[in-house]
């Protein structure tokens, strides 16, 4: 798809998320588009940014920083969403507003030694393996709660909320099922006193499921962009 398609394409993802919205009873400004650059080329972000979208996500910290310069003269928020190497931390406490994949504390210790003085706090969402996946990053379930207090107190970082990939479903009432797990998980460490106000589940496939049980950031890559440009 050319960049030149984007602006169709783009108003055609956020009329089937206002619609998902409203049969949830919220509104569309409820749910933020996270539109994802992995494998994508620069031209179809900047024709995305072009057309009113504000918040990236990108999985790979090399190909990020390089789309983040190209950018500069936009204003942009951009979030990183792939799997976290303690290594990799520094450039991405700098570079980033938020990371959503967020679950060992070790590397959330790093990330707020390493988050500069002069920036605001890093947003920071835990990711949660809902179904036990070997093949997939985030924290237990049941060790969620320590992990949340531990990051809470950390400074530089600000807890947000929760992030997960469910397994793949194809019927609806499944894809329902695993975004429900995480807010559930949400409003368990609320009524606990915990003061959290993101879910940042759904994506291309799933994404109005997600927005059904509460999600408040959709990370959209190929609904919104095509196919990737590279696999």
């Amino acid at each position: 798809m050319g960049p030149q398609n984007l602006p169709l394409r783009l108003a055609e993802v956020r009329a089937r998320m206002a619609q998902a919205a409203a049969a949830a009873g919220r509104s569309a400004q409820s749910v933020t588009l996270l539109a994802v650059g992995k494998a994508q080329p620069l031209e179809r972000l900047a024709a995305a940014a072009a057309a009113g979208v504000q918040d990236f996500g990108e999985n790979y910290l090399e190909e990020a920083r390089a789309k983040i310069a190209a950018l500069q003269d936009r204003t942009l928020t951009w979030h990183f969403i792939g799997r976290l190497q303690s290594n990799k931390t520094r450039p991405i406490a700098e570079a980033f507003a938020w990371v959503h994949t967020l679950d060992r504390l070790k590397v959330a210790e790093r990330l707020a030694a390493q988050r500069p003085f002069h920036a605001p706090p890093l947003n920071v969402c835990l990711q949660v393996n809902l179904a036990g996946e070997a093949s997939k990053g985030g924290v237990a379930p049941q060790e969620l709660p320590g992990l949340a207090a531990a990051v809470a107190a950390l400074p530089r970082l600000r807890l947000r909320g929760l992030m997960c990939l469910p397994p793949p479903e194809q019927e609806r009432a499944r894809q329902r099922y695993w975004f429900a797990q995480l807010r559930m998980h949400l409003e368990r460490l609320n009524g606990a006193g915990a003061a959290l106000d993101t879910l940042s589940m759904g994506m291309s496939d799933d994404f109005e499921a997600a927005i059904l049980e509460g999600a408040t950031i959709v990370r959209l890559g190929t609904v919104l962009f095509g196919p990737r440009s590279v696999q």
